[in-house]
């Protein structure tokens, strides 16, 4: 009888397990879909500040264009790492360690 009431928690837990894996792949398309809106962002940035007249020369004008790729790539760092740890994750859950 006690080996039941492990089987039984067993799966109660692994249900809850797939729950999470469910909602964490949600927030991982959610990543997904906005990197076009970030690249964007970092583009309308650029044009703003050009705009504004804060940004006076190309040598300038480059450097911000640098800086605001580099910000929206950080989102694209995290977005492949949250891909990665989801496959990893999956895996696990799947019994696949290799």
């Amino acid at each position: 009888m006690d080996q039941l009431n492990a089987y039984g928690f067993f799966l109660q837990l692994t249900g809850l397990i797939f729950a999470a894996l469910v909602v964490f792949g949600f927030a991982v398309v959610f990543q997904l879909v906005t990197l076009p809106v970030e690249f964007n962002a970092s583009r309308r940035a650029a044009a703003q500040l050009q705009t504004l007249r804060l940004v006076t020369n190309e040598g300038e004008a480059a450097g911000v264009r640098q800086t605001l790729t580099a910000a929206a790539m950080t989102y694209v760092a995290g977005a492949l790492a949250s891909v990665a740890q989801l496959m990893y994750f999956v895996m696990i859950f799947l019994g696949n360690r290799d």
